[in-house]
């Protein structure tokens, strides 16, 4: 899928799972859960044991969905997760070998410094990692030096906190742990988006 369509389902979902479990079975599951809850992208992770067989399988089974895989560090990484159908690939730092294996997919490069954030938001959205050190405050001062920026804050975000973040301009939020420790995935995404008859957090 051209990677404009891949950015604006992102954003279209506001919310981006990070689904760091330990194995290829909760990886599935989880992600099913997500797509069950109504979201349209999960981010995988390299870290999970057998991620290629959870990629795989979620490919097969869900070949209508946006499925990327994080934690990209290597370029080896990428290329076999673009081989095997992910349609983007996210580092939590700047990492130009992997930038330059991803070509014309979707690389959701992440930064942390304004500098790194400036530099990856001229190529396409980047990931504000880790998010919690400098909270939404943060967000807002990068925002206002370039207000089209498309920045996807990530790291320590509880989901009472989701809807703070695209207040402040998020273009999506990615949560992993809170979301997927929560009892019931669908009703912790639609209290985090804050969606009708949503139950409090």
């Amino acid at each position: 899928m051209p990677s404009a369509d891949v950015v604006e389902r992102i954003g279209a979902a506001h919310l981006l799972p990070v689904l760091r479990v330990p194995d290829a079975a909760a990886a599935v599951r989880a992600a099913s859960q997500c797509f069950a809850a109504g979201l349209d992208v999960v981010e995988l992770t390299a870290t999970t044991d057998d991620w290629v067989g959870a990629l795989t399988d979620l490919r097969s089974a869900e070949p209508g969905r946006m499925i990327g895989l994080g934690s990209v560090l290597d370029t080896g990484t990428a290329r076999r997760a673009l081989d095997l159908g992910a349609d983007f690939i996210v580092s939590p730092c700047p990492v130009p070998a992997v930038r330059n294996v991803v070509g014309s997919s979707l690389f959701i490069e992440g930064g942390w410094s304004v500098a790194e954030i400036l530099d990856a938001g001229r190529r396409g959205p980047v990931k504000l990692f880790p998010a919690h050190v400098g909270g939404v405050a943060y967000l807002r001062t990068v925002l206002a030096l370039d207000p089209k920026l498309r920045i996807i804050p990530t790291g320590g975000i509880g989901l009472a906190d989701v809807r703070s973040w695209l207040d402040a301009g998020a273009f999506a939020v990615g949560v992993g742990t809170a979301l997927l420790s929560h009892d019931g995935v669908a009703a912790a995404v639609a209290a985090a988006l804050g969606r009708p008859d949503a139950p409090t957090l």
